[in-house]
């Protein structure tokens, strides 16, 4: 396979991910979509800006074994303009394919630690949609502010660098 055929075509980003959350570690996922959700897509952006993951616990038939799902849910996806009466429903909940030992890493820490999964990116590879989600804990406050305090004092920093460089 050549570079080109792996490369990701960035769709969407989520832009509060970073300035409301610490990220610990990402993880590539890729999602069950229905017929026109896809062709969507293609066509425009979605909104990933209020979506989140939801690990739920599923029980199988009359068995005592269950097995541990994800999904994506509060992400929009405008109707396919050619859909009909074959469109989804815009803000439908969608099914995070993943391997079991990472929804039960995800789910340790769900609800050991407290922390929260948003999703970060939403990207083509090989033709195929795949979500970048997060483990992250949300900041207080204050730390929102210091992170922007500091954002503010790089940008001055590089201004004068650039100043002075020219002279």
């Amino acid at each position: 396979m050549s570079e080109k055929d792996t490369e990701k075509k960035l769709i969407a980003s989520n832009p509060t991910a970073k300035a409301n959350y610490f990220l610990d570690e990402l993880i590539e996922a890729g999602i069950a979509l229905q017929g026109t959700e896809i062709k969507s897509i293609r066509n425009s952006a979605p909104n990933l800006k209020d979506a989140f993951v939801e690990i739920t616990n599923r029980k199988r038939g009359g068995q005592r074994s269950s097995s541990l799902e994800a999904w994506l849910l509060n992400m929009h996806v405008g109707p396919y303009s050619h859909g009909n009466i074959w469109n989804h429903e815009a803000r439908r909940r969608r099914k995070l394919l993943l391997h079991a030992h990472q929804i039960r890493q995800m789910f340790g820490a769900l609800t050991q630690e407290g922390k929260t999964i948003i999703p970060t990116r939403l990207y083509f590879v090989n033709g195929k949609v795949k979500v970048e989600i997060a483990i992250g804990k949300g900041k207080k406050k204050g730390d929102k502010r210091a992170d922007q305090k500091k954002r503010t004092q790089d940008r001055e920093i590089d201004q004068a660098m650039k100043k002075y460089q020219k002279r």
